[in-house]
């Protein structure tokens, strides 16, 4: 059976239910921001060790939303689509019970799935009400001022290359397994140049998917981390533009590798901008 049909609507006092109303503001904020967010990162948002767990949490606010559908007379999209698996970058199963009522969902083939999940995506991010789903069910919306943190970003650039990040880039570009990638991944090539006038600290220009690393080594400062959050959201987009005038399919990836450990006051923020973070990658543990 799935969670869906067992999970019960946001109104409880059940564990679950708790933490879907503490769910919901942010997958708001992730709606009106155009970003998916993945199940470990919501997890780890929400303060949650396993991130199995968020299948009541998803279940109980699909139930709230197929509810309030009834009420208003007017569909309100499954925001729940916006939180995926970081391997398939689909939804969990029991979406389907809200998606797909004739069919079953984790049957139906890879490619159409992921159309289905798009088209609803895209409902979910256009849909202009989402303020009006969360007083409905009487939640505050998540703040989502980060001024004071990117202040951080914009001014005190260093002088020349540390040795650290030197070392750390030759790292990575050698080791893409270390960073998640498959076993098929070629080398990468460090200070890769693009047409804007940056360069990628490390590039793996796979047959499929193009994948950029920004690196931060362990002396990097908050400011640092957070201006290598905005240089992936930058790196994607003009890799995406490359991509496009050389007729090959967009499918490129900006991950931001970190030797430490990101500061629990960025993961908001990394979840908003839709930046994978890859944390604790050194040298030294090679």
């Amino acid at each position: 059976m799935s969670t869906a049909t067992v999970s019960e609507p946001i109104s409880g006092d059940k564990a679950y239910q708790v933490r879907a109303r503490a769910a919901l503001p942010l997958l708001v904020r992730q709606a009106e921001a155009g970003a998916p967010v993945f199940y470990s990162d919501l997890a780890e948002e929400l303060g949650m060790p396993n991130p199995r767990n968020l299948n009541y949490v998803l279940g109980s606010i699909g139930q709230s939303l197929e509810r309030l559908s009834k009420v208003w007379k007017s569909k309100v999209p499954p925001i729940q689509c916006l939180v995926v698996n970081m391997s398939t970058g689909l939804p969990g199963e029991g979406i389907g019970w809200f998606l797909v009522k004739k069919e079953d969902f984790a049957t139906l083939p890879l490619r159409q799935k992921r159309a289905i999940v798009e088209a609803e995506l895209q409902d979910v991010f256009s849909y202009p009400r989402w303020q009006e789903v969360l007083k409905a069910l009487e939640l505050e919306p998540t703040t989502s001022d980060f001024s004071s943190v990117v202040s951080k970003a914009t001014g005190g650039f260093g002088g020349g290359e540390s040795e650290d990040h030197k070392a750390l880039k030759a790292y990575v570009a050698q080791n893409p397994k270390a960073i998640g990638l498959g076993g098929n991944t070629p080398i990468g090539t460090t200070e890769f140049p693009l047409p804007s006038g940056d360069s990628l600290d490390v590039s793996f220009n796979g047959k499929k998917v193009w994948v950029a690393a920004e690196v931060k080594s362990s002396k990097s400062a908050e400011g640092d981390i957070v201006r290598g959050l905005f240089q992936c959201v930058k790196y994607r987009a003009v890799m995406e533009a490359v991509l496009l005038t050389e007729s090959r399919p967009q499918n490129a990836r900006a991950l931001l590798v970190l030797e430490s450990t990101l500061p629990q006051s960025l993961i908001p923020l990394r979840n908003m901008l839709g930046v994978e973070v890859v944390e604790g990658i050194s040298p030294k543990n090679g």
